[in-house]
């Protein structure tokens, strides 16, 4: 974070604009929109200010001086003398007064955001200063999903935030009491301007058991993050990711999908690295359990897909057992997210008419699968967590058929943005896995649609 987000209370406070042009219009209109007392210095207006503005403003008619700076809550500089709006800077910051220099982000002790504005609601977009066509690209974007009587129902929660403290004094029940009216029919009725009757249902809530009662018992949802690119994600991941009260993450969730989990859940690392669990999966079982009986909505975060070698069906298992409520969000699995990212199709009709998925874990230096069916020319295999085991692998295949020349391709740390590919054969690969040094998290395929790679690689 390039830049700490922060809003400022302006109503009825001093602040100061230095040029009257019509850049300086844009944050004279802003500012007095939060309440702001304005004070323009400028020999000269724009039409725009002098139109619009001109009643609601102090207007000093003559060129900035060094006296001028004290006594402003927010400072902006908005000439077009590069000189002038240095000084005012200078002197601003020497006073520890917030300064905006316009289109200098080297001068500003604070930067003007992109604004979404729905009322109470206020979203701001920044991209300190370096690329404001896109903060202006993404305001339109957000602007189209934000509907306009958003801004009613805010204010209705703003209105009733004292009511919902004194019959729900739990913050825990006040939370899901808010999430069942955003999520239901009261906020219909305020989203499509049904004011009068938003206000009835709302009122009606707080006396129903059906939005106030503390059901004792919360819900664990397994959601699958896939294999590490955040757009990756599914929509209803992202939903349920914003809504837990817990998340229980592993090795393998990178931190970009980790950070886009409510900002005030908790977090437990549970991840499994080879010889090295956090917490034993019979550890993590009871933790969901516990965690549920407390009334905690649980998100249980895996890399790639729940029930793709991710223990998902363990876990349920036992929730089920326990009467736990559950959900299972599916993941792109690995094997189908890497592939792709490395070019490399698991299915072709003159390559291979099916996929196998395996995982490669050594036993005692040995890999206890069924070879026989492996070693199948016609087929992709494709070997997680196989990385320590190849050597034994590759020979395996080679002694139950497979050529020696069979292509095979390691992808390392797929779908992310220092995603590596390395391109060998059943023969080649062990050692160069050695000499490359191939680290974790890797995905192993094997199998004549390798060979695609190189032509069809896009990333």
């Amino acid at each position: 974070m390039q830049n700490y987000p922060i809003f400022v209370d302006l109503k009825n406070q001093p602040c100061l604009v230095v040029g009257g042009g019509e850049v300086a219009a844009r944050k004279i209109r802003l500012q007095l929109s939060a309440g702001a007392k304005m004070t323009v210095i400028s020999p000269e207006l724009s039409k725009t200010v002098r139109n619009e503005m001109l009643d609601k403003i102090k207007h000093l008619p003559r060129e900035f001086q060094d006296s001028d700076i004290k006594g402003y809550r927010l400072i902006t500089a908005a000439t077009d003398d590069p000189d002038v709006n240095r000084r005012v800077s200078e002197l601003a910051q020497s006073l520890n007064i917030p300064v905006n220099v316009v289109d200098q982000p080297e001068l500003c002790s604070f930067i003007t955001p992109s604004i979404v504005d729905r009322g109470v609601v206020t979203i701001a977009i920044s991209t300190g200063g370096g690329a404001p066509v896109m903060a202006r690209d993404l305001r339109g974007k957000v602007e189209a999903l934000i509907p306009s009587n958003y801004s009613h129902m805010a204010q209705a929660m703003k209105d009733n935030r004292e009511k919902a403290k004194t019959v729900l004094p739990d913050e825990d029940q006040r939370r899901r009491f808010w999430d069942k009216v955003l999520e239901g029919e009261i906020a219909e009725l305020y989203l499509t301007g049904r004011l009068e009757q938003g206000a009835q249902a709302l009122a009606a809530a707080f006396e129903s058991t059906e939005y106030t009662k503390e059901d004792g018992i919360g819900e664990v949802w397994l959601v699958g993050a896939g294999p590490g690119d955040p757009d990756l994600l599914t929509f209803r991941a992202l939903r349920l990711m914003q809504q837990c009260d817990v998340v229980l993450h592993d090795a393998l969730v990178s931190d970009e999908i980790l950070n886009l989990c409510r900002r005030d859940a908790d977090r437990i690392y549970v991840g499994k690295r080879r010889a090295n669990h956090a917490v034993p999966q019979e550890g993590i079982n009871q933790l969901l359990v516990k965690l549920a009986k407390q009334g905690k909505r649980v998100v249980r975060l895996k890399g790639g897909d729940p029930f793709i070698f991710g223990r998902g069906g363990e876990e349920i298992e036992e929730l089920f057992e326990e009467k736990i409520p559950f959900q299972v969000v599916p993941g792109i699995t690995s094997a189908s997210g890497c592939a792709t990212y490395a070019g490399i199709p698991l299915t072709h009709r003159d390559h291979a008419q099916s996929v196998t998925f395996v995982a490669g874990h050594l036993k005692d230096g040995y890999a206890d699968l069924d070879w026989p069916h492996l070693a199948n020319p016609s087929q992709t295999l494709v070997i997680y967590m196989g990385l320590i085991g190849l050597p034994v692998i590759c020979e395996k295949l080679i002694e139950h058929g497979l050529s020696e020349d069979m292509p095979i391709a390691i992808v390392e740390k797929g779908t992310r943005p220092d995603q590596r590919v390395l391109i060998g054969t059943l023969a080649t690969m062990p050692e160069l896995i050695k000499t490359e040094k191939v680290q974790a998290p890797t995905l192993i395929i094997v199998g004549s649609v390798v060979s695609l790679q190189g032509k069809l690689s896009w990333m």
